[in-house]
């Protein structure tokens, strides 16, 4: 069965171009990587639900804050390696990273240890220039930056 995630790209527009903000995973897998680990705030979602509610919906559980109101742009679907899909939209906004909060997952950890530890989905937001996020966004996601150029430009 293929699953479907929703994901909601902010951008702003700087003196030095377009930047992203971009999800940091916690837990321990993803605490020692950078480059090619972060992702676009993003989460799964039913058939019974639009993507652009999932993505709204994701984005305020992953940063703890409402996305911006407005229309969005659609940067449309991508198929992942491991074959999820993601549709993806973007709006242009300002967040504080440091103001950003997540839910959390529980994870056996260490594994095998009978002891289970809560982690947030998210630990970190940042924001990157579009060439910086190419680098640091998991490869399934990068098509979306350059959707999101074309779509502003």
């Amino acid at each position: 069965m293929v699953a479907f995630s929703a994901a909601l790209l902010l951008y702003r527009e700087t003196d030095t171009g377009i930047e992203v903000l971009l999800g940091h995973p916690g837990g321990p897998f993803w605490a020692r990587k950078d480059d090619g680990a972060w992702s676009i705030p993003k989460g799964e979602y039913q058939p019974d639900e639009s993507a652009w509610d999932a993505a709204r919906r994701e984005f305020e559980e992953e940063t703890g804050h409402r996305p911006p109101d407005g229309t969005p742009i659609d940067l449309g679907e991508l198929r992942q390696p491991s074959g999820k899909r993601i549709h993806a939209y973007a709006m242009c906004g300002e967040l504080d990273p440091a103001t950003a909060t997540s839910n959390t997952f529980d994870l056996e950890w260490p594994r095998g240890s009978g002891s289970f530890t809560s982690f947030p989905e998210i630990d970190r937001v940042e924001w990157f220039t579009t060439g910086e996020a190419r680098s640091k966004l998991v490869t399934g996601q990068r098509p979306f930056i350059d959707r999101l150029e074309e779509g502003i430009t």
